[in-house]
């Protein structure tokens, strides 16, 4: 009896954390478009959204990092009874690891020597979780309707990392080394964000779909 019960719960289970992912996702995106409106001080040209942390609204920036890390957490509930091969599972741990770097960016600001730890654990381990995860999930036949949307909105995610440190890179080398006005990396990193949450988006809404279906 306890085994029909946990079987049946499960697809209710996913939907209500499929539909928590899809929510948290777009509340980052609010808070961070919010944020250009709030802190018009800082230049998004070049920028940093870390570097919202040093102006009045420190707790905005924080709250967009909480809601993006529970965005993973719930995505990881939502699709991991649909991740069937090792490849994705192992994706589901960058996507845990993602949700604790971002934690920790909320924790500890751009002024903390954490923070840099901080996005070396959450930006890259985005994009693996968003390849490795979707690659797994659209080998599911219950998935095939999506493999189109996953793939692409996967691979943006590392692309749009590409971009970021290519920004940085070539500014960095056009200013001597130092970052400011000449180093436009801040468009790029707000892609970045972007990028990653229509993911989480994408990947939630299919979770919905697929979840909603299955008795």
């Amino acid at each position: 009896m306890q085994k029909v019960i946990s079987t049946t719960s499960r697809p209710a289970m996913s939907l209500t954390a499929a539909r928590w992912s899809i929510a948290a996702a777009a509340t980052a995106l609010v808070l961070l478009a919010t944020l250009h409106i709030i802190s018009p001080e800082f230049d998004p040209s070049w920028r940093m959204v870390s570097e919202y942390a040093l102006g009045n609204y420190g707790w905005v920036l924080a709250l967009m990092f909480l809601t993006w890390a529970l965005s993973c957490v719930t995505l990881f509930f939502a699709i991991k009874s649909h991740i069937r091969r090792v490849g994705g599972k192992i994706g589901l741990g960058f996507l845990l690891a993602a949700a604790v770097g971002m934690s920790m960016a909320a924790i500890f600001d751009a002024r903390h020597d954490l923070h840099g730890l901080a996005a070396l654990i959450g930006m890259p381990s985005l994009p693996i979780a968003a390849v490795l995860t979707s690659t797994s999930l659209v080998r599911n036949p219950a998935w095939s309707s999506a493999r189109g949307w996953l793939l692409r909105t996967a691979h943006l995610t590392w692309i749009s990392l590409v971009l970021m440190f290519a920004a940085v890179f070539i500014g960095l080398s056009q200013s001597g080394g130092e970052f400011g006005p000449e180093v436009l990396a801040g468009w790029p990193n707000r892609l970045l964000v972007v990028a990653y949450c229509v993911w989480l988006i994408t990947t939630a809404w299919w979770a919905d779909q697929v979840c909603g279906q299955e008795p």
